[in-house]
């Protein structure tokens, strides 16, 4: 779980990247969870808000 202090630390190229990375795993974790068991199932609802965290730090970034 990223913390909105650590976000605010990155740098929007760095953002933009762990934007990817996350939606990536989430795309495997769906996947997971539609072919076989998914053992953590909290790791969709968590990939997603941290999705939600970084987008809007990086849109009031680019707002300034």
């Amino acid at each position: 779980m990223l913390k909105i202090s650590e976000i605010n630390k990155m740098d929007a190229a760095a953002i933009n990247q762990r934007v990817t990375e996350l939606r990536r795993e989430l795309f495997d974790l769906r996947l997971q969870k539609n072919t076989t068991n998914l053992e953590k199932s909290h790791l969709l609802t968590e990939h997603k808000r941290d999705i939600a965290r970084l987008l809007t730090v990086l849109n009031s970034k680019e707002s300034k």
